[in-house]
């Protein structure tokens, strides 16, 4: 059976590969670990609200935190939070830990730190715990009709 974000990628005719891993933890550090790839490459998907917009998608690699602020700013708000953890299913269709910026229940604006485009493939939620989705950045990019900024603050781990 195929994932929502998969069958999103077919019905584009985008290449991927998917892959799964046993998950003990939820987190970027074990995805890049037990697949081993580099943490740059494993991009995270974050639920936030904006103030003026709403829901929104934050896709940003594990070696980065979410700069909230910056978020704000580029997606049109004054304010941005993280959604309430009970709240990410209902709101997604997807278990925390296994958002995927692909297949998602609603059609949210995606924000894609603009790191992706300096690898050659990434690596998103496949819409499951434990089950990644491998892409190029500009498919990636072409999927979910993302707007590139730089979203991402922090040390490069």
């Amino acid at each position: 059976m195929k994932t929502r974000a998969a069958q999103a990628l077919d019905k584009l005719g985008i290449l991927y590969e998917i892959r799964e891993f046993e998950e003990e933890e939820l987190g970027a550090d074990e995805v890049a670990e037990k697949l081993q790839i580099p943490l740059a490459q494993v991009f995270k998907t974050l639920v936030v609200c904006g103030d003026r917009t709403g829901v929104i998608l934050a896709c940003l690699p594990g070696t980065l935190a979410l700069n909230l602020k910056v978020l704000a700013r580029v997606s049109g708000n004054r304010k941005v939070e993280m959604v309430e953890k009970d709240e990410i299913l209902r709101l997604t269709g997807y278990i925390r830990g296994g958002v995927s910026p692909l297949g998602g229940k609603k059609d949210y604006p995606v924000f894609l730190d603009q790191s992706a485009l300096e690898q050659p493939i990434v690596s998103v939620s496949a819409g499951m715990r434990g089950m990644q989705v491998f892409l190029t950045p500009p498919d990636l990019l072409r999927a979910t009709r993302a707007k590139v900024a730089t979203i991402g603050v922090g040390n490069e781990k």
